[in-house]
């Protein structure tokens, strides 16, 4: 029998054994789209040709009453024992009673998922945790962020890059924990409490989004189901802010007083002012500054409800010295060294009282005040204000903290305005009074 050419046409109408030559003769004639050529060896294999000449291998078989056709490939990178193969595996497939269509969609989905969890966990890590929840704190007006960021970058990003790549959502406690030894093994038990504390309310941030209003949607993404911060055990700290003594308190007024300038104007005001927090009160706004009060914004404690309007009354002294940071700087910011464009700083304060209290000659000798700290004047006045008999509530609403309860959230409404006056006068006096007998006041609420 001759060979045929190249060029002679097939007969469609019978299967053929399928080899790279009657693929090749393989044409779409008369007119139509496309043209099948049928495989003799595996049934429902087809090679279909179009009228442009592309070819392909495609699988036709009846299912559920409907006849189906799969495209398996292109001839050019599929082999003729490849595409029989194939053939081969959607029979089974069909015969099982199983669509290979749904089959492949499932496929497809699961490939995606897994491309999409694998981006997840690429780009919702430890480290963006943690850096989600600084900028989480910067938005709510917290301070606090600049520590956060500070220490996450030391300790965590540089300190510890593997973990801080790892998927926030498969973060273990052991690894937190593991974390947290090596601080505190370095003699760093303060900064390790601190960090376990600043890890735990992000964990919290992003294990609590699904469900809580206050959390920024974007904190679902991190897919976190619990928190391996709370799981670790609490690192127990003694507290460093040693209170000043009264008497200290008082040397410490006298060191200031005479002091000129924006450093003599701020300490005075600080001080005056019951201690407020330092970086409270450096970012007073001229808006917020009255005839004889001040108001300052105080977010501390409070993750996602925004600062409290924090007012403190103003006494002369006080007074006169938030004059002379008005008269020095006349933009926004009252407590600044560069005409009240920014604020100042808060270690520039620190480091101003620290100079200040260097030259002191502390009395009595056989009570030491040992390394002094801005932060202690806060604890000091307190301590003062205690020893005076001011009340604790009234002590609370001046320094405002430890102000909590339904009480004291949902129901007084009272401001404290006269109870505050009259403890930052009963300070002054001891301040400013050669003897120790100060008259000290009753808490009482104004009519």
């Amino acid at each position: 029998m001759a060979r045929l050419s190249k060029t002679t046409p097939l007969d469609l109408t019978k299967a053929q054994a399928l080899t790279i030559g009657t693929i090749e003769r393989l044409t779409c004639t008369n007119g139509k789209d496309q043209a099948f050529l049928r495989d003799a060896l595996v049934k429902g294999l087809m090679v279909r040709v179009t009228k442009s000449g592309a070819k392909s291998y495609v699988f036709e078989r009846r299912f559920n009453k409907k006849t189906i056709r799969l495209t398996i490939g292109d001839v050019t990178t599929w082999s003729i024992d490849a595409a029989q193969k194939e053939g081969r595996r959607l029979a089974v497939t069909l015969d099982k009673g199983e669509d290979p269509r749904e089959l492949d969609r499932a496929k497809l989905e699961a490939k995606a998922l897994a491309k999409t969890e694998k981006e997840r966990v690429a780009k919702f890590t430890f480290g963006a945790l943690m850096a989600d929840y600084a900028n989480e704190l910067e938005r709510q007006g917290k301070t606090s962020h600049a520590k956060v960021r500070g220490m996450v970058k030391l300790h965590l990003t540089e300190g510890a890059p593997r973990l801080a790549n790892t998927a926030a959502a498969l973060v273990t406690a052991e690894q937190v924990a593991d974390l947290l030894r090596g601080l505190r093994e370095a003699g760093k038990e303060r900064t390790a409490g601190k960090l376990r504390s600043y890890c735990r309310a992000a964990f919290e941030m992003a294990r609590t989004a699904k469900l809580s209003l206050l959390v920024p949607v974007h904190f679902k993404s991190y897919g976190v189901q619990h928190n391996p911060a709370a799981e670790t055990v609490a690192i127990k700290l003694v507290p460093d802010k040693k209170p000043l003594m009264p008497l200290h308190l008082r040397q410490y007024w006298q060191a200031i007083e005479p002091l000129q300038g924006v450093r003599g104007a701020v300490l005075r005001l600080h001080l005056l002012t019951g201690g407020q927090r330092i970086e409270q009160l450096r970012q007073l706004v001229r808006p917020n500054v009255g005839e004889g009060a001040i108001t300052l914004l105080d977010a501390k404690g409070r993750t996602g409800r925004g600062a409290r309007l924090h007012t403190i009354p103003l006494l002369p002294d006080a007074r006169q010295a938030l004059n002379t940071l008005l008269a020095l700087n006349p933009g926004q910011f009252p407590l600044s060294l560069d005409g009240g464009e920014t604020p100042v700083s808060a270690k520039a304060i620190a480091d101003w009282a620290k100079d200040a209290a260097a030259g002191v000659d502390w009395m009595p000798a056989d009570k030491p005040v040992g390394q002094f700290q801005a932060k202690r004047i806060r604890s000091g006045v307190e301590t003062v204000l205690a020893s005076l008999r001011v009340s604790q509530e009234t002590r609370g609403h001046l320094l405002s903290h430890g102000v909590t309860g339904v009480q004291a959230a949902s129901y007084d409404g009272h401001d404290y305005a006269q109870q505050k006056l009259e403890a930052l006068e009963t300070l002054h006096r001891f301040l400013t009074e050669a003897s120790a007998s100060v008259v000290h006041i009753a808490s009482r609420v104004a009519a």
